[in-house]
Parts: C-alpha cells; structure tokens; sequence
C-alpha cells in the first residue's frame, strides 16, 4: 500500500511540473530574457549609426539623472497621479451606483465599460480627436450656442493627454473597485440604516473601508500604465506634451540610442517595482491587480 501511495504521488508531482513547464517556459521566453536583454543594453555604448557598441559603461545612467530628464519624469509622474484621481472620482460614484442595482443592470454596466476595449486603442483616441479638436464637435456646439467665444484647445496639450489616460484606463480602477463593492454583505448596509445611521455614515464607516483595497488595486493598475502609454501624448498630446513613455520611444526610435533608452525603461521598471512595493507593504494582494 506504501508503495502504491508513493508511485500515485511521484506521478502527481510529475504531471505538475508537465503542467508548469509550459508556462514557465513562455515566461522564461518572453519576459525574463528580453529584460535581461534591455539590463545588459543600459550597461552598453551607443553605436556609430545607432544601436548598440559592445563594452560595459555606467554614462547611461548618469545621463538618465540630467536636469531636463528629471522635469520630464516629473510632468509624467504628476500627470499620472492626475489622472489616477480623476479616475477614482469619477468610477467610485459610478461603481457605487450600479453595485446597488439588480445584476442584470450591472452585467449591462460592465458590458458597456468593457466592450470598448476591443477596439484598438488609437482608433479610440483618433475618435477623441475628431471630437475635441478646434472643430470639433465639442467646440462647434459650444460655439454654436454661445457658450463660448473662441474655440478651446482640449487637445494638442496636457489637458488632451489627461483625458485620453482617463478614458483609456478608468476600466482598470472600475474593475477592482465594482469586484470589492460585489463583496460587501448588504446585510451590514441594512442593519445601519435600521439603527437610523444616514447614508453618508454607510458610506464612510461601512462601504468606504470595505473598499479600499479596491481603491488601492484601481490606482495602481491606472497609475503604472499612465507612465508609460507614449501613443496617448503622441495623439492627444500633439508632439508636444513629454511623458517618460515619450522619452523612452524617442530614444529608440528617433535619436537611435538604444542604451541610453535602455537605461529609461530601467529606471521605469524601477519605479512601477516601487509603486508595487508601496502596495503590498500598505496591505495590498497582488491578486486584487487582477480584478478578481
């Protein structure tokens, strides 16, 4: 019987390490070897025609702290925490709204936050620009009714680059927070609302910190892609609003220095480690990243 055990066991621990082998090497494929690749590259020269010239420096990195390079970090740091905010102000509310309905509404809700993203992001932004730009719809009707005097410049700026961050990406703060809302017991709602608290006491003493591992999860999931969504400024922001997504593609794209675009996407990395860092030691469960 002994025997029979360990076999059934030893071929338990097999079929699992057939199972992961898949996985881990795609992972191993596709994320760890191209990182060690942009690694080794930050160490690297650039070469004489672009690309890359083999010996090992550490300028890159020095050149990643230049005072130019650091007000840009900084523009796209505060941008990212704009747009984090406006999407936590505008989805709570939302979230909160359709979380107290019958589940048919809310399945139609979701539906309708999520079937958007099937579309291709740049088509979704060119649409915003047909709508924001000086004759745009937007500008036409405030023009039309006089609303307003001149046209207002919504894109082609900071402003642009903001709005196509919040509507990109208030999907990833609306997704954690409605999953941490679906998990309050009503019954705690009801019982407070029977003992006469008022409805803003509900919802700062009961919802509010019910949810807050939702809020965390939704400003990290907004937070780190709002970093590094360079096509946003590139469509929304016209060329002429930086961002550290921005700087990165340049280097690669346009000044042909890989090491030194490297070295940026190293620091990038750097700091979305960081942010998760700072979420897990407030508390935060990776698996809430996922919405689930």
């Amino acid at each position: 019987m002994e025997k029979k055990v360990k076999g059934k066991t030893s071929n338990v621990a097999v079929l699992k390490w057939v199972s992961v082998l898949p996985v881990s090497f795609w992972m191993l494929l596709f994320v760890v070897v191209p990182l060690l690749y942009v690694f080794m590259m930050s160490f690297m020269n650039k070469g004489m025609y672009g690309g890359i010239s083999l010996g090992f420096s550490l300028n890159n990195f020095i050149q990643v702290f230049q005072i130019d390079y650091l007000r840009i970090y900084g523009a796209s740091i505060f941008m990212a925490l704009l747009t984090t905010v406006i999407c936590l102000a505008i989805a709570y509310p939302f979230t909160l709204f359709i979380s107290q309905k019958s589940k048919v509404i809310q399945t139609v809700f979701m539906a309708l936050v999520v079937l958007p993203s099937v579309v291709n992001s740049l088509v979704r932004l060119f649409g915003w620009v047909t709508l924001l730009r000086k004759t745009g719809v937007v500008n036409s009707f405030l023009l039309r009714f006089d609303i307003i005097q001149n046209p207002i410049s919504f894109i082609y700026n900071n402003l642009g680059v903001v709005i196509g961050m919040v509507y990109l990406l208030i999907m990833f703060m609306i997704l954690p927070l409605y999953s941490s809302m679906e998990k309050i017991d009503h019954s705690l709602i009801e019982a407070a609302s029977d003992l006469g608290a008022k409805k803003s006491a509900v919802l700062w003493e009961i919802i509010f910190p019910l949810t807050v591992p939702g809020i965390f999860a939704g400003c990290v999931m907004v937070f780190i892609p709002s970093l590094g969504y360079f096509f946003v400024s590139d469509v929304l922001g016209g060329g002429t609003s930086l961002t550290m997504g921005n700087l990165i593609k340049n280097q690669f794209m346009v000044a042909q220095n890989w090491p030194l675009g490297a070295a940026m996407s190293i620091m990038l990395i750097l700091i979305t480690l960081l942010v998760l860092y700072v979420y897990g030691k407030r508390g935060g469960n990776m698996e809430d990243l996922g919405g689930r």
